[in-house]
């Protein structure tokens, strides 16, 4: 009888289990379903606004800048879907990969999409820091040699750059592995022994923290010249306002670049470095992918939001909900000196002259009365 309920019991508890994980299963498939969903509309809005700027600045120096920023949104657009499609697949094969991928092309596929699609942007986040650096220190160099097909054949070699990287663990016979959680694959995390596997891990860290470091200092030489022209008022006067805008959208990409990929590629890193135990690293891994991944979402809202017309409004609409009056000093400035330098013009003139003496001389009587009593 005791054996009987045991075995009850035993079943009870299996099937509880076996609902639980089907219940993990769904919610796991439905949220990587609305993550994909949510990142495809964010970047296709972001293209047709960068497109749309695109017609409008075709033949300017913004030019360059747009079709950086379209290659980084496009990019961004095809990770959430490839990736996206191939996560969903997963879970919704119950990670049994024994089962779909015997022979372990899905898993290389997808290592090579995740190293592909989180290097690019990162990249290309990079050259577009420098593009603008070019633009604002050396404007008369850009304005001559960076065309439109110049820019194309940039990112053209930036994604084909990207594909070696990606190529190498296979091109060096390591592979890709899938990882603990079973649910993504990578370049080898646990239990290093080959110096190749080291290599491949410590060259993705490097490329990223590297692209991130020469975003930082190219932005920071653009801001800081920028601003000198500001004090000084007398370079960029005129183009200054599309300047500042397009530095404001490359700071808020290098800042969202910083914070979602730094504690993956410091985590790579320090596996290679340190060798610490995977079953110390795995939470950590798990936790800074899932930032990572939040990289590709928040890129293209920096579009979307840090436009001209969209932060004028919010300047708008904070001016007035705080009640504050704001003078535009740049513009009263100017205008003010030009009319002074006008009136002082005018009055200097000799037909100004003869015209007041002329007036002065038609003064009646009770004019000059009133004149004198006033002074006295």
């Amino acid at each position: 009888m005791n054996n009987s309920s045991g075995l009850t019991a035993h079943v009870e508890n299996g099937n509880s289990s076996n609902s639980t994980n089907f219940m993990d299963q769904k919610i796991s498939v439905f949220f990587s379903i609305i993550f994909m969903t949510v990142g495809i509309i964010s970047n296709s809005l972001a293209i047709a606004i960068l497109l749309k700027a695109y017609q409008r600045f075709r033949k300017k120096s913004k030019a360059s800048f747009l079709l950086f920023a379209s290659g980084l949104v496009i990019t961004d657009l095809f990770g959430h879907l490839i990736n996206g499609t191939i996560a969903v697949f997963v879970y919704a094969s119950k990670r049994d990969w024994l089962r779909f991928d015997q022979s372990n092309i899905v898993c290389s596929v997808f290592g090579m999409c995740m190293v592909f699609f989180g290097l690019c942007p990162l990249l290309l986040g990079s050259v577009m820091a420098v593009e603008r650096c070019i633009g604002v220190t050396q404007p008369i160099f850009h304005s001559t040699k960076m065309t439109s097909k110049h820019v194309k054949i940039i990112l053209s070699l930036v994604w084909l750059f990207a594909i070696l990287v990606a190529l190498m663990p296979i091109l060096t016979a390591r592979g890709y592995h899938i990882q603990a959680t079973r649910t993504w694959c990578f370049i080898k995390t646990e239990y290093i022994e080959e110096w190749r596997d080291q290599f491949n891990l410590l060259l993705f860290s490097f490329l990223g923290i590297l692209s991130l470091a020469i975003s930082f200092m190219c932005n920071a030489i653009t801001g800081i010249t920028l601003l000198r022209s500001k004090i000084r008022n007398h370079q960029y006067r005129q183009g200054r306002s599309h300047h500042i805008e397009m530095i404001i959208q490359l700071l808020a990409i290098m800042c969202v670049s910083c914070i979602c990929w730094t504690p993956f590629l410091v985590t790579m890193a320090n596996i290679v470095f340190s060798g610490d135990d995977p079953l110390h690293t795995r939470e950590t891994i798990l936790f800074s992918l899932r930032m990572a991944t939040w990289n590709q979402i928040l890129d293209p809202w920096v579009y979307i939001l840090l436009r001209k017309t969209v932060l004028k409004k919010l300047f708008r609409i904070a001016r007035r909900c705080c009640g504050v009056e704001v003078i535009n000093l740049h513009t009263w400035e100017f205008s003010s000196i030009k009319n002074s330098l006008k009136g002082a013009t005018l009055s200097d003139s000799p037909s100004c002259t003869r015209a007041n003496t002329f007036k002065c001389s038609h003064k009646t009587d009770t004019e000059r009365k009133c004149e004198l009593s006033e002074t006295k």
